[in-house]
Formats: structure tokens, C-alpha cells, sequence
């Protein structure tokens, strides 16, 4: 008995792109994959139970490429600032070449049905944010951690949406708004330890 083909997740994925560049990513079909490579439709189900699945693994390309970092060599000397700087650009970047694909499949995502795929990309933003400060090797805890994180956020979410439509060559505009964004939330943080140092120490009790 001949045994049934077997596929790469990451062939799987290519096809999968392919494929919605010559349409949309709303008018691909799980069965269109399957029929493109040859292979029967629970090929495809055993590495990706849906179609969200196949747009989560787009983006773990760009949390691939973003956990490459630490092993650029220098990477622990160059300025904290630096390291948050290149550490969204290269997660951009590795979604670069399917920036329209993947605006669409962020709208996927956003349509007022799919309520579950937002909390899933909540958790999704929460953890490439938590990757983020890993990567850049910031060391807050307490409650600095947690205001890093949203502002840290904010700054994703906020370079994200304007990259999705950046036709600038490498993206410039976007790279220029993050490098804005950085330095201010730097100030920022620079000002609240100021202010935080000039703090009277409560008085004893009597």
C-alpha cells in the first residue's frame, strides 16, 4: 500500500503565499493548498488545524528572525535604545516581502465575526512585545516592567498599522517614526527616574 505524501510546514506556508498573491488572502482555501501540491487535504490539517494557523505562521517568521539577534556578534554592547530600535525593524523586515499579505491577513483577523482570532492576537501581541524586551535585554521589573510594556506596546501596535501602509523604500517613514517613538518614550523615562530621585522619603513615624 502506497503511503500518502508528506510536506514541510514551511512548503506548506509558501504555497499557501503564493497562492494568495495571485488573489487575496480572504479567497485562498485550505483545499486550494492541498490540490496546488498533490497531496490530500489531512496533509494539510496535520501541521495547520485552520486557516489562522497558516497566518500565525507567517508571523513566527518575523519572531524567528527576531530571536537571531543575540547572536549578532556585539549585540550585548550596542546602547539598550539601539538594540529596541533594530530589534522591531528586523521583525518588520521579515515580513517585508508580503507586506500586503499581511495586511490582509490582520483585516482577516479584525472582521466583527472573528472575535476569537482577536484575542488570540492580543496574546499574540503580548508575547512578540515579551520577545522584544528579551531580545533588547531590558532589565526593569516590578512595576517599571510592567509601564515598559505598555509603552513598548503602544509602540508596536502603533509602528505596525503605519508600516502596513508604508510605500516609502525600505519603509523609511516607519523606521523614522519608531526612531521618534524610542526617543521619546527614552525622555520619558528619563524625566519619571528624575522626578522619582527628587522624592522627599516620607517622614518616620513618631
Amino acid at each position: 500500500m502506497q503511503s500518502e505524501p508528506q510536506v514541510a510546514r514551511s512548503a506548506i506556508l509558501e504555497v499557501a503565499l503564493h497562492l494568495a498573491r495571485q488573489s487575496s488572502w480572504d479567497a485562498i482555501h485550505l483545499f486550494e493548498i492541498a490540490r496546488e501540491m498533490g497531496v490530500p487535504l489531512a496533509e494539510i490539517h496535520r501541521h495547520f488545524p485552520n486557516k489562522d494557523a497558516l497566518a500565525e505562521a507567517w508571523l513566527d517568521v518575523a519572531d524567528a528572525a527576531l530571536l537571531q539577534l543575540p547572536q549578532v556578534p556585539g549585540w550585548r554592547e550596542l546602547p539598550q535604545r539601539e538594540r529596541l530600535q533594530q530589534a522591531y525593524t528586523t521583525w518588520l523586515d521579515a515580513l517585508a516581502p508580503h507586506r500586503e499579505l499581511t495586511r490582509e491577513m490582520l483585516g482577516y483577523k479584525l472582521q466583527p465575526e472573528h472575535m476569537h482570532l482577536q484575542a488570540r492576537g492580543i496574546m499574540r501581541t503580548s508575547d512578540t512585545v515579551q520577545w522584544i524586551r528579551e531580545v533588547a535585554m531590558l532589565p526593569e521589573v516590578g512595576w517599571r516592567r510592567e509601564l515598559a510594556e505598555t509603552v513598548l506596546t503602544t509602540i508596536f501596535l502603533t509602528v505596525v498599522a503605519h508600516w502596513l501602509f508604508d510605500a516609502s523604500p525600505h519603509s523609511r517613514r516607519t523606521k523614522a517614526l519608531l526612531a521618534q517613538l524610542l526617543n521619546a518614550a527614552d525622555l520619558g523615562a528619563r524625566l519619571t527616574a528624575g522626578r522619582l530621585r527628587r522624592q522627599p522619603l516620607p517622614a518616620a513615624a513618631s
